[in-house]
């Protein structure tokens, strides 16, 4: 693939930097392969890897780890024959052209303390590249930036920041943001969510405002103690010969930094995303939703009716891998010309729901879920599953002689609980019959995708049956909070006029698993003990802040003191704790979600923790010392 990039022709006289994994003495390294002209000028491997969160990059590579160095490296016969090259610079280095110095640095490297950009600033590099590989995180963009705008802000400089966009195969969403800046401040940025495959930015810069910038006595001294690169001489010009100068040129202004709201992120990171996986799936013909009537169904399937939007766009504005793309998936013969109207053309085409009813669900509910899917234009069925309830329930008493009896009709705890999850699973079983067959019934071939919708504080507290209709192919909101959730559902109320989404929100969340009575309706946040709200703080002071039960409860009696007692907090803490502990083995199955949360409970690649927990009984114990301890100076006082 190298052969062919590097002797393409739209590919000479311009200074290529290709990432790529390069085998050194037997070692893997993420290298950048900076190239001119056909010939090889550095192969730069990548010092720092990323080996946390959601990454793992030693896995596959060895970081190079030896800042400034530079060897030798003996090219492959098939390389070698284009370039002419036996054997070329393999390190840390600088390329010196005939008006500046250029020096790479990669993805991770910019989020270091030490970063490789200081070195090289001071050592009189004046364009920068960054190659990246940085996902999408709700509020994360704005870090990213201050990180680039700060490689430069101080140490002056050009900065070439270029970032992955679209669906890794994976859980997560590389958020694009292609970037130039200048002595700390942006000239350029490309879109963070699109469906474009490939997008290009450029800016005018000048090199002189780099120099004058770094005109600093402060800035000199440390210059002339740093350790230099090894410079890789270039014979190429960036700029044109000042006899050649065209006048007409002039610097690209600074601008805003283009941020979105979370709630637009939700709308756009899951949708893209979404589309992505779509088309990249061989004989799949859409997605199946069963739609509850509840806030989180009707998140995902808004986050569809989003997607639909985008790609709708993308027809109009005559974007052709899109076009093709959803020809493709609605099953349209390659010679067609058919392209979406509307959102809801398409989704009558490629999304399908399902509102799964039985006994205990309410008319309301049922309702919400049939004007959302008549609003944005799925394909919906209606159904009552109370005969396969009864069928298995029928069974179980047949061969045990046991009839489970719900709560409010005198069952236990354990009756209660088991009629629930039957409820539960069976919807997973016929969500899979019906992503399997309702294509064929429509006259169309393969199958339909199941999409999942419990959000990451669900998870986190396990307040989810295993194997239940939260099991699914992929979750578009399982990283996203409920909170997130409720503003992105106003946000798309009046974004995308769906007036009825406004009902969702004013709906107690509930999972209607048990039988309504005239004195008990099912709520989740009461069967959970803890408000939505409070999930996603106790989330974040476990993951983000790596806090134990003990250094959560003491930092809540500061945080929560005001408006709730020590022995209240301690009841939220242990039992947060004890939840997540008990529930751990249901992250083990979770269902492969869009990562959006930095506190997500992904056992997969993210949260990596053991799903059978020790009990707590030391820091439970220092709660319960220091509760005694408040309550009797409070008696004293």
């Amino acid at each position: 693939m190298l052969a062919k990039i590097i002797t393409h022709e739209d590919c000479q006289d311009i200074l290529l930097d290709i990432g790529m994994p390069i085998g050194h003495k037997n070692v893997r390294y993420n290298c950048r392969v900076i190239v001119h002209n056909k010939r090889i000028l550095l192969i730069r491997p990548k010092i720092h890897l990323a080996n946390d969160g959601n990454y793992r990059e030693m896995r596959y590579f060895t970081g190079w780890g030896r800042t400034k160095y530079v060897e030798e490296y003996y090219l492959p016969r098939t390389i070698m024959t284009i370039t002419g090259q036996r054997k070329v610079p393999f390190g840390d280095a600088a390329i010196s052209t005939l008006d500046t110095c250029i020096a790479p640095e990669t993805c991770e490297e910019l989020f270091t303390p030490n970063s490789p950009h200081i070195g090289m600033s001071l050592d009189g590099v004046e364009i920068m590249t960054n190659s990246s590989g940085s996902h999408h995180e709700l509020r994360k963009l704005q870090t990213r930036i201050e990180l680039m705008t700060e490689a430069t802000k101080k140490c002056g400089g050009i900065y070439l920041y270029a970032n992955q966009q679209g669906c890794d195969g994976d859980r997560l969403y590389y958020d694009g943001s292609a970037m130039i800046g200048i002595n700390g401040k942006i000239v350029a940025q490309g879109t963070q969510f699109s469906l474009k495959d490939v997008e290009v930015i450029t800016a005018t810069v000048d090199l002189e405002e780099v120099r004058s910038f770094r005109f600093a006595p402060s800035r000199g001294v440390q210059a002339v103690q740093n350790t230099p690169y090894q410079r890789i001489e270039a014979d190429i010009s960036i700029s044109a010969p000042s006899d050649k100068v065209d006048i007409s040129l002039k610097p690209t202004p600074t601008i805003d930094v283009r941020y979105h709201s979370p709630e637009e992120e939700i709308a756009l990171g899951p949708a893209c995303w979404l589309w992505d996986y779509l088309r990249r799936c061989g004989g799949v013909s859409g997605y199946f939703l069963p739609l509850s009537g509840g806030i989180d169904s009707c998140a995902t399937a808004t986050i569809v009716h989003s997607m639909c939007s985008l790609v709708l766009e993308a027809c109009e504005n005559g974007e052709e891998q899109v076009i093709k793309d959803a020809r493709r998936v609605c099953g349209e013969p390659e010679e067609s010309t058919w392209v979406p109207g509307t959102p809801q053309e398409l989704a009558g085409r490629i999304f399908h729901t399902c509102f799964m009813g039985t006994k205990n669900s309410s008319a309301d509910t049922r309702a919400r879920a049939k004007d959302l899917a008549d609003a944005i234009g799925a394909y919906h069925i209606d159904l009552n599953m109370d005969s396969l309830v009864k069928a298995v329930t029928d069974l179980f008493s047949f061969v045990t002689g046991k009839r489970p009896q719900f709560r409010v009709h005198g069952g236990t705890k354990t009756e209660n609980l088991a009629l629930q999850n039957i409820q539960a699973r069976l919807r997973m079983v016929l969500a899979y019959l019906f992503a399997q067959l309702l294509p064929w019934c429509r006259g169309k071939q393969g199958g339909l995708l199941v999409l999942g919708s419990a959000n990451v504080d669900e998870c986190l507290r396990g307040y989810m049956t295993k194997y239940d209709c939260s099991s699914a192919d992929i979750n578009p909101i399982g990283g996203i909070s409920k909170t997130d959730l409720k503003r992105f559902i106003s946000y798309a109320t009046t974004k995308f006029n769906l007036p009825i989404l406004h009902s969702f929100l004013t709906a107690i969340p509930t999972a209607e698993l048990e039988p309504i009575t005239s004195t008990y309706v099912q709520s989740d946040e009461a069967d959970m003990g803890f408000t939505y709200d409070e999930l996603s703080i106790l989330g974040q002071l476990r993951k983000n802040h790596k806090l134990g039960p003990w250094s959560v409860f003491n930092r809540l009696l500061h945080e929560w003191g005001d408006r709730m007692s020590p022995r209240a907090i301690a009841t939220k803490t242990r039992n947060f704790f004890y939840y997540y502990a008990i529930n751990r083995h249901k992250m083990t199955v979770l269902t492969p979600a869009y990562h959006a949360e930095q506190y997500s409970p992904d056992d997969n690649r993210f949260d990596l923790r053991p799903f059978l927990y020790p009990s707590f009984s030391w820091p439970f114990g220092k709660i319960e010392e220091r509760v005694a301890a408040i309550n009797a100076r409070e008696k004293v006082d």
